[in-house]
């Protein structure tokens, strides 16, 4: 007898996966894929997202460290604190055209905006450029332990001093 009259029929085929296995086994690692992806992206919707921002409210200091008739540029807070002769003003360091952080050009004595060439006052007031609106003012105020508070959340519709 020859050794293929020995084999049981489709003995030859054991060692190769047929077409019917084959596909069984790409649904079932799909089915897998996906199901793996699901948990992903519920775990994800199910887990907090949120953004921890920065306080709006900045501490500037000492009040003292500002002297009279200088203006100088928080640029991490982006905020100008002024002593003028009413008082202590703070103004934001954005400029209302595209949202660039202006600069004090003490030389000329104005606020530029290096990016489109708007320039302002020491009060904030537009001079020059395609800039829409003044540099909005900002609430500032003297805490209890006498350092100088800025609010950055919201602009005022008025000016406002702090009197040393």
């Amino acid at each position: 007898m020859s050794d293929d009259a020995k084999k049981p029929e489709g003995a030859e085929n054991d060692a190769a996966v047929s077409r019917r296995q084959a596909f069984v086994t790409l649904g079932v690692g799909s089915i897998c894929a996906a199901c793996a992806g699901a948990a992903m992206f519920g775990y994800e919707f199910l887990a907090p997202n949120v953004l921890y921002e920065p306080s709006p409210v900045v501490n500037a200091g000492k009040p003292d460290g500002y002297p009279a008739g200088s203006v100088t540029q928080d640029q991490q807070s982006a905020v100008y604190i002024v002593h003028g002769p009413e008082g202590i003003y703070a103004m934001s360091a954005v400029c209302t055209h595209l949202g660039c952080l202006t600069a004090w050009k003490p030389e000329l004595g104005i606020i530029a905006c290096p990016c489109h060439g708007s320039k302002f006052t020491r009060a904030g007031v537009k001079i020059e450029g395609p800039a829409p609106h003044p540099l909005p003012w900002l609430r500032a105020w003297i805490n209890e332990d006498g350092d100088l508070l800025i609010d950055r959340s919201e602009p005022l519709g008025q000016k406002q001093f702090v009197r040393t």
